[in-house]
This record gives C-alpha cells, structure tokens and sequence, in this order.
C-alpha cells in the first residue's frame, strides 16, 4: 500500500475510532486506534489511544503513548497537555508543570482552557491560590464557557491566599 493510501486508511480507522470514543465503546475505540497506528502512525491516534486508555487508569501506558505523539509532532499541544493531565492523576504535581506549560505554547491546540485549567489544580495541589487563580483565569479567556474553571473559580474567591 503506498504513502498517501495508508494513511487516508489510517485516518478512517482513526475517525471510527474517535467516534467510538465519544459514544462511550472504550474497548472498540481502542482496538480502532490501534488499527490506525498499525496502518500509519500518527501523533493523533497515539494521543488519542492514551486518552482512550487513561478512561481505565492505565496512566504510565497513556503517558508512554503521549511520548510517541509527541516525538512525531511536538507542536500538537494535546499529549503534552495529556501527559500533565495524567501526571495529576497520579499525584506528581510538580513534574506535570513543564508539560503543561508546552501545551499553552503549542502552535497546534485548538483548546488551550485545558493545559491552563489544568495547571490551576496542580497550583491548587501545591496551595499556590494566586497562581491557580491566574491560571483558571486564562482557561476562561481561553473558553468563556469552559464550566470547570468557571466552578474552580467560583469555589477560589470563598479561600484565603
């Protein structure tokens, strides 16, 4: 199979795949992503199949994929902002700061109220309110309507810096 027709098959394994994902099918989203990576790798499918796997608490897997997706594209802001996510959920706060900070710099990340909601609850971990406050700001100018921080937020002004 040449370039381009693996990888338009790549991408229909992966659209499936995403679709899969959304309607809440794990286990076939995964077999789908893992079909795609199979036919083309892609720093999409290997995000994404560390997000599908993270749904089950496989963290250290999730951040090994991200890594991947990483090493092919390290502009896709979503597997940095992933591997801080999953960092948090393992308690190690402060080493999921600097991947993080890459994803809000990331030229290719179309939601950036994530990597920023998400170092405001690292911040949050550390006691740092003004830096968490700062942070949650900057996940709501990033999405106005991004219901998590604006909670966070309603919930930071009843604390003490």
């Amino acid at each position: 199979m040449e370039g381009g027709d693996a990888k338009t098959l790549a991408q229909q394994f992966f659209n499936l795949a995403y679709n899969c994902h959304l309607e809440g099918d794990i286990p076939t989203a995964v077999e789908l992503y893992q079909k795609s990576l199979e036919i083309y790798p892609s720093s999409e499918a290997y995000a994404f199949l560390g997000w599908a796997l993270s749904f089950s608490g496989q963290y250290e897997e999730a951040i090994e994929l991200c890594k991947h997706a990483i090493e092919l594209d390290p502009d896709f802001g979503n597997p940095w902002n992933d591997i801080g996510a999953y960092l948090i959920e393992l308690g190690k706060y402060e080493e999921a700061i600097p991947y993080l900070e890459q994803a809000t710099e990331s030229p290719k990340y179309d939601s950036y109220c994530y990597p920023f909601y998400n170092l405001g609850r690292v911040y949050l971990n550390l006691g740092q309110l003004y830096k968490a406050r700062m942070c949650l700001e900057r996940s709501k100018e990033a999405n106005p309507e991004f219901v998590p921080a604006l909670e966070t937020l309603e919930e930071l002004k009843y604390k003490v810096n």
